[in-house]
């Protein structure tokens, strides 16, 4: 599905949502009424320093407005952006800040929705897609934290081997199926379904602050991680 298909499934009302330089800025209306703050990145774009700061910036007015309306981040990007420019200027820290921006306006009761519709990777995806309290994706999506190739140069193990260990273990491979067994994506969505209809279940369901540890416990995809962070819980509790 093409962007301008999926705001059109998302908001059959219309919406005011424009694409500028890669970002994606601006409101929709859900059939049974309510606001929705769209943001995201498009055209597999690069999220560089001045991206990730203008998203931040949008996420911010967000979280100090009292109409607690969601915020629907759409995403289909690459990666961040590999310049010296960025990196000089500190890129990390940009991408932080658009995480913790999101972590904001989730407290401050916008619930905030992650769409992957296209591509994402390592840094872009963790700061745009993975810091959204719930995280759903469309077919053909193809997210990763990391992959194969890069992870073997950063831990020095051979790629037939962690190729091997992706096939075992899914916290070790890319791909929207894996990410959905580790539970960092809460659900693929039908694009034969109404994409109205589905966003407005999801956004009238509880938020749970512990789901991508069951969901991947249940779907295999993190037997331990669940277990841990209660143990952890526990300990911090008696201490």
């Amino acid at each position: 599905m093409t962007l301008a298909d999926i705001l059109a499934g998302l908001f059959p009302q219309g919406h005011g949502i424009a694409v500028t330089d890669g970002l994606i800025l601006g409101e929709g209306s859900l059939p049974a009424g309510g606001r929705v703050h769209v943001l995201g990145i498009a055209d597999e774009t690069a999220l560089g320093a001045e991206g990730a700061l203008t998203l931040a910036g949008r996420v911010l007015e967000i979280a100090a407005m009292d109409d607690q309306a969601p915020i629907l981040m759409l995403i289909d990007s690459s990666s961040q952006r590999m310049s010296r420019n960025d990196e000089l200027l500190g890129l990390s820290e940009y991408l932080a800040h658009l995480a913790k921006a999101l972590l904001l306006a989730e407290a401050a009761k916008h619930r905030t929705v992650g769409l992957l519709y296209g591509g994402s990777a390592a840094g872009a995806f963790i700061a745009a897609a993975l810091s959204t309290g719930t995280l759903v994706a469309l077919p053909g999506a193809h997210p990763a934290v990391m992959d194969l190739a890069s992870m073997a140069r950063v831990t020095k193990l051979p790629l037939e081997v962690l190729k091997a260990r992706a096939e075992a273990t899914p916290v070790f491979a890319p791909g929207l199926d894996n990410l959905a067994k580790t539970g960092a994506i809460h659900a693929v969505w039908d694009p034969g379904t109404s994409l109205a209809a589905q966003l407005t279940e999801l956004l009238a369901s509880p938020t749970e602050a512990d789901h991508r540890d069951r969901l991947g416990a249940e779907r295999g995809g993190r037997p331990k991680a669940m277990k841990i962070a209660a143990r952890v819980l526990a300990e911090v509790g008696h201490a």
